[in-house]
């Protein structure tokens, strides 16, 4: 990949990732710390347009619900237009998500996705279960385990949390908390969905991204790595978070390279909030629920494989808040891509915000 390339691509994101372009879409349940919605993504179907996300209260995943409501409830929002305005049309609470006499104890990212079967709703739900015997000790009262379940239907209008099933769930301990789902159809891979996922492990010490496979077929997924993409070496040492895949348009520049696709993820330095040293440099490190973030980029014919651009520094940060700017995901349309994410604010929330790059602009970009 030449250098003029590569700078094109970064444009492309940041263009796409504009923080001060930001509007927010879908406000959180309060303007204050511990509060957002987001987490989830946007599909085209049946003529409308449908936004999944979760809303989260104030809380610390540390303690279970004993500091907070954390993740509780599940959103899903319709549109006639990629613009809005966006109309809550479907809720799912913790005990609706409850299945198989597990109690939820906190609601994280979803993902919706459309395939010859109809619309697939991926949940992550943070369960009240116990840790593995000769870890039960690791195990915080009051908290639980995370896994992934989905829920099926033909249309988004007849998702019922009646149909939900569980698709991920581990005992290796270094992955035990699955979280975060990503849903893609694998189109030109042979077929079939992939499935990147957010992993930590028993003892919370990091955040990392691992990939399964529902081949086609098949009904089943299948885990076939814990570490899609590797833990970066600087400021995203603790959390690389895969949030979206992005197929890039193949204009100008791009029409003779081979198909491109961008993988935006969060990053952190740490996983809670570190003391600075007020001599140093102030910037925003990333920590826990107010990661920042990077982008990577793959060629297609070599999925899974992933270019990290953003080596030692972040390339998106809020201008507001904690500098917090997580949960990228995308959505094409006839006349552009938009982008959605979670923005910290002044206020310390995390509005779920938007910006529209058009195919105009796209095509300026990567002009030759």
């Amino acid at each position: 990949m030449t250098n003029q390339i590569r700078g094109r691509l970064q444009e492309f994101a940041h263009s796409l990732i504009d923080q001060e372009k930001a509007q927010v879409i879908i406000e959180p349940k309060s303007n204050a710390k511990g509060f957002w919605f987001g987490g989830g993504n946007i599909i085209h179907h049946d003529g409308m347009f449908w936004l999944c996300g979760r809303y989260r209260n104030d809380g610390d995943s540390r303690t279970g619900i004993g500091a907070g409501e954390r993740g509780l409830e599940l959103a899903i929002f319709s549109s006639s237009s990629i613009c809005g305005p966006w109309e809550k049309v479907k809720s799912f609470s913790k005990s609706d998500l409850e299945h198989d006499n597990e109690e939820v104890v906190s609601i994280e990212g979803s993902s919706l996705l459309i395939n010859n079967s109809g619309v697939e709703l991926y949940i992550s739900t943070e369960k009240n279960r116990s840790y593995p015997k000769d870890v039960i000790s690791f195990q915080k009262k009051g908290t639980g385990v995370w896994d992934i379940d989905l829920i099926t239907a033909p249309t988004v209008d007849q998702l019922n949390a009646e149909s939900i099933e569980r698709v991920l769930r581990t005992e290796d301990l270094g992955s035990l908390h699955l979280k975060d789902p990503v849903s893609f159809n694998l189109s030109e891979e042979g077929g079939g969905v992939g499935l990147f996922f957010c992993s930590h492990p028993f003892t919370w010490a990091s955040s990392n991204t691992g990939l399964a496979i529902r081949g086609l077929g098949e009904e089943k997924f299948s885990i076939k790595s814990f570490n899609a993409i590797e833990r970066g070496r600087s400021w995203d040492v603790a959390c690389t978070r895969i949030t979206d895949r992005l197929k890039i348009p193949r204009v100008g520049l791009l029409e003779d390279e081979m198909p491109m696709s961008l993988y935006f993820y969060d990053g952190a330095e740490c996983l809670r909030s570190l003391d600075e040293n007020l001599a140093g440099i102030k910037r925003p490190r990333g920590f826990s629920c107010e990661e920042i973030g990077g982008m990577g980029i793959g060629y297609d014919s070599q999925f899974p494989e992933i270019m990290r651009f953003s080596d030692d520094f972040p390339m998106f940060i809020s201008p507001q808040g904690t500098g917090c700017s997580r949960y990228v995901s995308t959505i094409v349309t006839n006349d552009g891509i938009l982008a959605t994410w979670q923005q910290s604010r002044e206020d310390y929330s995390q509005p779920l915000v938007s910006n529209f790059l058009s195919f105009e602009s796209i095509a300026e970009i990567f002009a030759s």
